[in-house]
């Protein structure tokens, strides 16, 4: 049997509201399988950028914000079925057709980062994500994020209560901060142990070329 290696740490910025994440995060989970086929074995951990940091706490209403943006709904939908279609090739179905808000996503990040010190964020972030893309849920309404938390393994209880106070906000909005000095313009980006490698929703077979050729130079480095 292959002997695995020393767990190394995957650090993925990104949005949960943002359709390349999910698509990028099963990209992830091929690309690990494929690591874990050569000997190694990486954990994973999520952290926050917010696409549209100057969203209102309330959110707005997504057909009349993406017109806008988009110069139009013609061009909008256009890239919903992109995206779909995209989302497709790797098992996921997307119904953004019941979207109806954009919302702010600080309180979903901060859910993010309860699940992570509660040891359940990768099904923390996978239901969030379910539940905006597949679901068509408001990630802005905080009872509902109690209740995906809850989906995820957290209790939805503390959720709620963590919610409703400020905890987590700062270290959020500050990891959000951090990650756009740090040159991160778009989401998914992929860091190893510290060093930020691609962005996007790269294939998977890319992916694990990638962080195995990494983490040979930063053995090398350390030897």
């Amino acid at each position: 049997m292959d002997t695995i290696a020393p767990a190394g740490r995957i650090d993925v910025i990104s949005d949960a509201i943002c359709p390349w994440c999910y698509i990028g995060k099963r990209q992830l989970e091929r690309a690990l399988a494929l690591l874990e086929q050569d000997g190694l074995r990486f954990g994973v951990m999520w952290h926050p950028f917010q696409l549209n940091p100057d969203m209102p706490a309330e959110g707005v209403d997504r057909t009349t914000y993406r017109a806008a943006k988009f110069g139009g709904m013609e061009r909008a939908q256009e890239i919903d079925r992109r995206i779909t279609e995209t989302a497709a090739t790797v098992g996921l179905e997307f119904h953004l057709d019941k979207l109806t808000r954009t919302p702010n996503t600080v309180d979903a990040h901060r859910v993010i980062r309860f699940a992570a010190l509660q040891g359940v964020q990768d099904a923390v972030v996978e239901a969030l994500f379910k539940a905006y893309f597949c679901d068509g849920a408001d990630l802005g309404d905080r009872e509902l994020l109690a209740a995906i938390g809850g989906s995820g393994g957290l209790d939805p209880d503390a959720v709620w209560k963590m919610l409703a106070s400020d905890e987590g906000r700062r270290e959020v909005l500050a990891n959000d901060e951090m990650a756009r000095n740090a040159g991160i313009q778009g989401v998914p980006s992929f860091a190893l142990e510290g060093h930020i490698l691609f962005s996007g929703a790269q294939p998977a077979e890319e992916m694990a070329k990638t962080f195995h050729r990494a983490w040979e130079i930063l053995k090398a480095r350390a030897a």
